[in-house]
């Protein structure tokens, strides 16, 4: 488990922010390991103890259904999917159906919101603000859409975001394409959305871009985001 620390945030803060928080490099880990992870730091939140965690991964390649997913946007059945080594898993996120697979950084961030953030709509502003930065780290000059949520370049999606808060602690979070092969969105209607295409940090660019390089520029922009600093290493395997 390596962590990177964020560079220390900036002024101009919004009104509300988030107490300090702990963030994970776990490399890569399977989804159900993933969802089990997360259940025992939302627990622990609900519960009034634990701290903020970011847990930061790659996941095997998998294909996720989230609550109000169509299962029309799967482009074969789940039993062609799954021959082709692509896990099918129905999730308890929000949004529709998404892919994740070696090289696409995934974010979860485990928080109890304070009552400022208790606003759904911010919070989701937030994380796509998050992954516009990280972009912009890499010259790439990203943006939202209006009524679709993630961050694009052009027709194309950089970052696709599905959340799930209970009792004010949130869970799942974001998926940031870094070097991922897009093949993999082939087997699927990425989030649901026809007509637009999907993009990554090392396509754009047309060179490899190091996923510790990412994660490190996710940190920074997270911390700035949401006023917060990196508090020490999260112990969440046990």
């Amino acid at each position: 488990m390596q962590i990177l620390s964020p560079a220390p945030s900036t002024a101009g803060a919004p009104a509300a922010r988030l107490p300090d928080f702990r963030a994970s490099w776990l490399g890569r880990v399977a989804y159900a390991e993933g969802l089990r992870l997360q259940e025992k730091l939302v627990r622990a939140r609900q519960e009034g103890v634990g701290e903020d965690t970011l847990l930061l991964l790659e996941h095997p390649a998998v294909v996720t259904l989230g609550r109000g997913a169509d299962p029309s946007n799967l482009r074969s059945t789940p039993e062609a999917i799954r021959r082709r080594g692509v896990e099918v898993f129905e999730t308890g996120r929000g949004g529709d159906v998404t892919y994740h697979g070696p090289g696409q950084l995934v974010g979860y961030p485990i928080l109890l919101l304070p009552a400022p953030l208790r606003d759904l709509h911010r919070l989701m502003r937030m994380v796509e603000e998050v992954l516009i930065g990280v972009a912009g780290d890499f010259g790439i000059h990203a943006e939202r859409v209006e009524g679709l949520t993630g961050v694009w370049v052009g027709n194309e999606k950089l970052a696709a975001i599905g959340m799930r808060v209970s009792r004010w602690v949130t869970s799942h979070g974001f998926a940031l394409n870094v070097s991922t092969d897009l093949a993999g969105f082939d087997l699927i209607v990425p989030c649901g959305i026809r007509g637009r295409g999907v993009t990554s940090l090392s396509r754009l660019l047309g060179r490899s871009v190091a996923m510790q390089d990412a994660v490190a520029s996710t940190l920074t922009h997270f911390a700035r985001v949401f006023r917060c600093e990196l508090a020490g290493e999260a112990d969440v395997r046990s």
